[in-house]
Parts: C-alpha cells; structure tokens; sequence
C-alpha cells in the first residue's frame, strides 16, 4: 500500500530496520483490516514519529522492537513530558498516546513486546467542549443560496449545494465531496448511501431542498461531471478542495455578522442539535450522523439543554 509504505520510509531515521518493518505491517493493518482512514492514519504516523524521535535521544541511537520491550512508564511520562514543553495541548496528547498504544499493542499481539507500561499512563484530562451550531435561522440563511459571494455564479450554486447537504443530511465536508457523479441524488430520491469514517456506511434520508440545490449546481456547472468523476468541482474543473467551502464559510460569515464558530462543520452539528430539539431520539440521530458510539451523539443533548438555560436567562421575568 502506497500510504503506509511513504510512511514507513519517512521514519527511518529515527527507527532500526526491525523496528521500520513493523511500523509498515501495522500501518497496512490499520489501513486495511481496522479501515482507519487516511486522515487518522496520518496522524497516528506523524505521532508515532514524534515518540521515536524522543526514544532516540532518550536512548542515545534509533529504537529498534528491543527497545520497545523493555519500554518502562518512566520512559512514557518523559516524552509527554517534553511534548508538553513544545505547547503540546491536552488533546494532542492523548491522541499521540493512544497512536502509540495502538502500535504497541499490535507488537504485543505478534508476541514481540508487553505493552503493560504505556497501559500504565494515564492520558492528560481534556477540557469538555460542547459543539457549537448555527441557530435554524443562520442555517437557511447559509444554504439557501441566496447569498452571491463568487463572480461565477455557478461557484454559488456549487458551495450552496455543498453546505446543504452537511445541514440537510448531515454529512461531514469529506464525505460531501467524495460524492460522485453517479451518486448525485435526483428528483424525488428519498435516501442515500454514504460512506463515511472508518469506511463505514450508512442510509441518510434526502430532502427535497438538497435536490434542489444539486439541481441548481448541476445545471449551471460549465464542466462535464462523470459518472465515476467527483460530483464537486473547484474553478479549473478538478474535484474540489475542502479550503474553498471553508473560504466560502468565511465570506458568508462576514456577510452575515456571524461567529467564527460559524464553520462547515457547525452544519452538521446543527443538524443534529435541531433535530434534538425536534423530537428526533438520540439512536436515530446516532445512525443519521454514522456515530460508531452514541456516546458521541449524547454531547447534543448537552448543546440543547445549554440552549434552553440560555433562552431561560435571557427570557425569564424573574431573572
């Protein structure tokens, strides 16, 4: 595999051969057997170069699997140490840590080391933050494609269509633009299979106003899109970039006084926090945004209660 293999190469300066060979059998696993996706996989490389990095000097010469064996908690708490001299956040941290863990426990599995002492190091406290949604009024003002922001119009429809379908249907910005031109939905279309973190798929209802947007955008689109071809295209006629709905993001933002919160992503989130607020159950609301846990979709009835309290304050008579 191409990903794991480029990986595997750029940490050879800081790992022995035995230990370079593993680190691509397991970026091969993660890639295909656990299905991580490119984005995770970069990162869990980029934080397993960082900690062989640190071992080097710790140990005075690239680690090798022998090495990692005789790994003790002292060792963890010294590279976490030092990440925390370089403004490493809390966060930061415990994703490297759990890369890392990822990594060990592989060896451990192949019988080449006892990952007991990472196990023994507890990630650092994260602050608790809440998403932050548009409020339903922002949304339709963001997707209704009302706002012209671009000289070509087309780029409009375009980024109206893109901004619907994470509101409308919940997606995220990745899986909006890994549509293809085949999976455009048409008139009438009720549903519509995505496939999103991890590869993992699920059936996302369609509305009537995403098919009007991919209506509007595909009949002003100057480019042929293929069937087998990205769905969106940037200005030249290649698959469009994540930054340019980003940069669109911004220029509504200012047209509409709206916080820097206001980003792609706060779509999605207000997807799901105004279906909340509509009645929707949190185990649908889970399957919609393709949660693998719902304890990742418990965090909107947070958002929606932090909202009522808001409005109770500002509402109240008494208060």
């Amino acid at each position: 595999m191409t990903d794991s293999s480029s990986s595997s190469k750029a940490l050879l300066v800081c790992a022995q051969p035995d230990l370079n060979n593993r680190i691509g059998l397991w970026l091969d696993h993660l890639a295909d057997e656990r299905r991580l996706s490119d984005k995770t996989l970069v990162a869990y490389e980029r934080d397993l170069r960082q900690f062989l990095r640190f071992l080097t000097g710790h140990f005075g010469n690239p680690p090798s699997v022998k090495d990692l064996e005789a790994l003790k908690p002292a060792d963890f708490r010294g590279f976490m140490a030092s990440r925390r001299r370089q403004k490493a956040e809390s966060r930061t941290l415990a994703r490297g840590l759990a890369g890392i863990r990822s990594f060990l426990k592989f060896l451990e599995r192949r019988g080449e080391v006892n990952a007991a002492a990472s196990d023994a190091i507890r990630p650092p406290r994260q602050p608790r933050s809440l998403p932050k949604p548009v409020s339903s009024k922002d949304a339709l003002d963001i997707t209704g494609g009302g706002l012209s922001m671009e000289k070509a119009s087309w780029i409009d429809a375009r980024n109206a269509a893109v901004l619907t379908l994470l509101y409308g249907c919940g997606l995220r910005i990745s899986e909006a633009l890994s549509l293809t031109g085949r999976m455009a939905p048409k008139a009438g279309t009720k549903s519509m299979r995505i496939v999103g973190k991890g590869r993992k798929e699920r059936i996302v209802p369609i509305l009537p106003a995403v098919c009007e947007a991919l209506d509007r955008y595909l009949a002003l689109c100057p480019y042929a899109i293929d069937a087998d071809g990205p769905l969106f295209l940037g200005a030249r006629g290649g698959a469009l970039n994540p930054r340019a709905i980003q940069l669109a993001m911004e220029k509504m933002r200012g047209a509409l006084g709206l916080p820097k919160t206001a980003t792609p992503h706060a779509l999605r989130h207000s997807f799901a926090t105004h279906l909340l607020a509509g009645g929707g159950d949190l185990r649908t609301i889970q399957e919609l945004l393709g949660h693998a846990s719902l304890a990742s979709t418990q965090i909107y009835t947070e958002v929606d209660g932090a909202h009522l309290l808001t409005a109770y304050d500002k509402a109240h008579p008494r208060r």
